[in-house]
């Protein structure tokens, strides 16, 4: 199979910004590492078996739960423990597993910042697919410069699933996507910027890439846990001006 190459990325500090809540949070990260590139058409095809148009693109068109399960086959192909149980539509995480996964938010903006506190770490036509190109589908990964830790595409080009709930209180099951896409104005290319659908959604600006890293509490890591998300899916308080809810 197509080798998935990772970045090593230290521990580090980043801060979260939860807007509806207006709330700014300090996560401690440990050393974890993050797929240099998106996966791309090649990587997904390969070791599910389907074919790929464009090999060197980044795979899109792929929901939040299939990439979970791309997550736990390549586990299951390196000889590591999955990082994911499932019960019918429900995924658990297990934070203590060594195997592939989704990265969380907080280490998705800390590998992508690679020490910048600026909205982009280089100048956005330099490292980032956007509407200033004119394309109209993703492109090749690596096409861009990367950055400080050596990793492509973590602005523009296609959004990427993270395992993170958007806002449990108003949007339900929503996971978290970031980074921005190549039909993207310079607004939504952002190191900060949230957006999310439902885990069996799937569009043809987002895709997806992989981290590994495990921690000794099977509940929380990294910026996430259970009881955390418990207690966001139960915030009451009213919206802000402008903020839109969930349309059922």
């Amino acid at each position: 199979m197509t080798d998935i190459e990772l970045a090593a990325i230290p521990g580090g500090t980043v801060t979260l910004h939860d807007a509806r809540r207006r709330i700014r949070r300090d996560v401690d990260l440990e050393p974890f590492e993050i797929s240099v590139y998106p996966i791309t058409q090649d990587a997904f095809g390969e070791l599910l078996g389907l074919g790929g148009t464009h090999p060197r693109r980044p795979v899109v068109d792929v929901s939040w739960t299939r990439a979970v399960r791309f997550c736990n086959a390549l586990s299951e192909w390196e000889g590591l423990d999955a990082a994911y149980t499932f019960d019918g539509s429900d995924v658990r995480w297990s934070a203590d597993s060594d195997g592939f996964r989704l990265p969380t938010e907080a280490e998705w903006e800390f590998a992508c910042r690679a020490g910048s506190s600026a909205p982009h770490y280089g100048a956005l036509p330099d490292v980032a697919w956007t509407s200033l190109d004119g394309v109209g589908a993703p492109q090749n990964v690596g096409g861009k410069m990367p950055n400080l830790n050596g990793m492509f595409d973590t602005l523009g080009n296609v959004w990427e699933w993270c395992w993170d709930l958007l806002d449990p209180a108003r949007y339900g099951d929503y996971r978290v996507f970031r980074g921005g896409g190549f039909a993207d104005d310079a607004w939504s290319v952002r190191a900060s910027v949230r957006r999310g659908g439902s885990p069996g959604s799937s569009q043809d600006d987002v895709g997806f890439r992989v981290a590994r890293g495990a921690s000794e509490n099977p509940d929380a890591a990294q910026g996430w846990s259970r009881a955390a998300d418990d207690e966001r899916a139960a915030y009451d308080d009213p919206l802000p001006p402008g903020w839109t809810p969930i349309r059922r």
